[in-house]
């Protein structure tokens, strides 16, 4: 009896610890996510879950890079009881549609549960090919596909070096299909391409023809290139994924054909272009990188004024071609004339055959003496794809005549040859001085040193030098004190340090920008510990905004940056490089007073 009661007691037990452990586990709180499939053809959708089995808070989904969310989240939400047993269970569910063929990882998503943070189990993905699918939906892509092409239209595929080219984005459209919406998944960067986009405002249908068969299309992107660099160029792909209405085998109430919708990603595809390099022969000394078809003058607002009043001279270039890539000649004056610094005008439009316009400086020049000045002759070159020949322009001399005003011996220059042996007049503040009337003259005899003039101030110079002393002492004593001061100056040493090296190479374009982004990117190196080199202009603007620097400096930063990288394919003068110079010093000091 003893020994049936041990055994009772302990089955007991054991039952009682099942219990337990199972009542334990009913209660344990769990998030996962579940994929439909773990492989799938590119042309394929993908369905995953984030289930949990008790409700919570901030659900936070991962990227999915490699995918575009077509459709989610969706929420639902089973709860039952079975044998006093209560079950939950919440799910958030997407549809994702891969955007390239290889292996991809879905990161943890988070979410928070009786304030504790849970996460997913991160899952891979294959993504391969596009597979052959059985049913409606799969017949639909098929049909989208061959019903539906973006195409990239070239003007050229082998231009000169800062020739105009042309590409024009279309998109095909079959009569059996209808396009209801689509949105730009990947926008090509023109790399070693000045770009100029012109705006498509409004979307045409027109009729054409592609692959020997009629379809509608329509225009979405025009852009106007400029090579900056000879040889193979690529041009980036555009990406759309496009809404489509595809007809089934079925049949309304009134006999009319059922459409069905599906999401395609149709791809312009690359494009090369072999850019050709300038001749060489016959290149002027004055090219300075012109290349189309131009006019070129020089012309004043009037020839005959006084002394002291102004004219204005323009230096204009129209015409087609790369009018913002290109520095315009410089006049040359006789010194008797002041010239102001030139402002540059522009009137460009850009069209698919590339910029047409003018470009020009307007000089202000004021004659300082009565005579005759001459505007000499000034050359201007440029390239002519069409004809594959450069040619130059010249403009006609322009004589100005100061009709009054205060005579120069060198105003009068009509005739050099008639003063080829005269001298100006050059004129300075000390043409007329007092007559002295002290000689300053000096005994040749030797003086004795004491009771000299310089005894008394070797003997005085120790007493004058103790409140000197004084007063220098606290001076140093209120400038250790003064701390934004020190740190004013510590930023001003820390920015000529970095730019030192650029400051040598002022006047060298490609030599200092390199010099400058170094010099920009080496600052950050030291004050931050990393390596923003390798980081994009995008991750570097935040990075400074999460150490609080002004949103005016980081910008004035970004913009150093992006003037380094336009500077290799455009021509900067010395001027701009000056500017950027002391802006990039500026910046420097201002971020290192915030870090």
């Amino acid at each position: 009896m003893n020994r049936s009661v041990k055994h009772f007691v302990a089955l007991a037990t054991l039952l009682f610890f099942a219990f337990l452990a199972k009542a334990q586990d009913s209660g344990a709180i769990t998030f996962e996510a579940k994929l439909s499939k773990e492989q799938l053809g590119i042309n394929e959708r993908l369905r995953i879950d984030f289930t949990m089995n008790k409700d919570g808070d901030n659900f936070n989904p991962p990227n999915f890079e490699g995918f575009n969310v077509v459709m989610g989240p969706s929420q639902s939400i089973s709860s039952s009881w079975v044998n006093g047993v209560r079950s939950y269970s919440k799910t958030y569910s997407y549809i994702l549609m891969p955007t390239a063929r290889g292996k991809f990882t879905i990161n943890q998503a988070t979410i928070v549960i009786d304030g504790k943070t849970y996460k997913s189990l991160p899952l891979e993905v294959e993504v391969t090919a596009a597979v052959e699918r059985p049913g409606e939906e799969a017949s639909a892509d098929a049909v989208a596909d061959d019903n539906l092409h973006l195409v990239a239209e070239v003007s050229k595929t082998g231009p000169y070096l800062n020739e105009a080219i042309s590409v024009v984005y279309k998109l095909f459209v079959s009569p059996s299909i209808n396009v209801s919406n689509f949105r730009a998944l990947d926008n090509p960067k023109y790399n070693n391409f000045w770009s100029q986009e012109m705006p498509v405002t409004k979307y045409s249908v027109q009729n054409g023809v592609y692959e020997g068969k009629s379809y509608r299309y329509v225009i979405l992107k025009r852009v106007v290139l400029y090579p900056q660099k000879t040889g193979e160029l690529e041009i980036e792909p555009l990406s759309l994924e496009v809404t489509v209405d595809v007809p089934t085998n079925k049949r309304d109430f009134f006999g009319g054909k059922v459409y069905t919708s599906t999401n395609i990603t149709v791809s312009a595809g690359r494009r090369n272009i072999m850019v050709k390099e300038l001749p060489t022969e016959g290149k002027p000394n004055n090219f300075s990188g012109a290349v189309g078809n131009f006019n070129f003058s020089v012309t004043t607002t009037k020839t005959e004024l006084n002394a002291s009043e102004s004219l204005q001279a323009k230096v204009e270039v129209s015409g087609k071609g790369n009018l913002k890539l290109f520095q315009l000649p410089e006049l040359s004056l006789p010194s008797a004339l002041e010239v102001y610094e030139p402002e540059f005008n522009e009137g460009i439009r850009t069209t698919t055959e590339g910029m047409e316009g003018s470009v020009s400086n307007n000089y202000t020049i004021v004659p300082s003496f009565k005579g005759k000045y001459p505007i000499p002759s000034i050359a201007f070159s440029y390239f002519d794809p069409e004809t594959e020949k450069y040619r130059s322009l010249n403009s006609a001399e322009i004589m100005v005549n100061v009709i009054d005003g205060p005579n120069s011996a060198s105003a009068n220059t009509t005739n050099p040859a008639t003063f080829s042996n005269q001298k100006s007049v050059v004129v300075t503040g000390d043409q007329f001085n007092f007559i002295k009337t002290k000689p300053g003259l000096k005994s040749v005899t030797a003086n004795s040193f004491f009771g000299s003039t310089y005894f008394y101030i070797w003997l005085l110079l120790p007493i004058l030098l103790i409140p000197i002393a004084i007063v220098f002492g606290k001076k140093r004593e209120a400038i250790a004190s003064d701390l934004v001061g020190n740190k004013i100056k510590k930023a001003n040493k820390l920015a000529r340090k970095y730019l030192s090296a650029a400051k040598k190479t002022l006047g060298d374009k490609d030599a200092f920008y390199i010099a400058l982004e170094k010099a920009l990117h080496n600052y950050l190196k030291a004050k931050l510990k990393i390596e923003t080199s390798e980081f994009s202009k995008d991750k570097i603007e935040a990075l400074l905004a999460k150490k609080d620097i002004e949103e005016g400096s980081i910008q004035d930063f970004i913009s150093l940056l992006k003037n380094c990288e336009l500077a290799r394919y455009s021509p900067f003068s010395e001027v701009q490089m000056q500017d950027d110079y002391n802006k990039a010093s500026e910046v420097i000091s201002q971020m290192d007073k915030q870090l």
